[in-house]
């Protein structure tokens, strides 16, 4: 089995900054892709960004230049920085993970989901 575990979630006035992270543990051989999601109410949940084991990284349009991911392979960890939020921004963030178990099976996991407000 694998956990992820989110933390860094919180409120912050528009033009702020937000970290948040999200740990692997767990029956884990290797992690290839690793991203974050994010679903506002009333809306689907929709891809903010991703990166794979090579480094290669995809954002939504709607925040490339405001956030980072980041990913620390030793720690299997993920980040997001997020720059410049904006009240639009505003959902339950959640990461999620491809990893390869001890067992050789290739699964995909979630994490809890951690709400970012934004206020105006």
């Amino acid at each position: 089995q694998v956990q992820l575990v989110e933390s860094g979630g919180g409120l912050v006035q528009a033009g702020g900054s937000l970290r948040l992270s999200c740990a692997a543990s767990g029956s884990i051989f290797r992690i290839n892709g690793m991203g974050w999601y994010r679903q506002a109410p009333g809306k689907q949940r929709e891809l903010v960004a991703n990166i794979i084991s090579g480094g290669s990284t995809n954002y939504a349009d709607s925040v490339k230049g405001r956030f980072t991911i980041l990913r620390d392979n030793a720690k299997n960890t993920v980040y997001l920085q997020m720059n410049s939020l904006k009240p639009e921004d505003t959902a339950v963030y959640s990461c999620w993970m491809e990893v390869l178990t001890l067992t050789r099976s290739r699964n995909n996991y979630w994490g809890q989901g951690t709400q970012v407000t934004v206020s105006s």
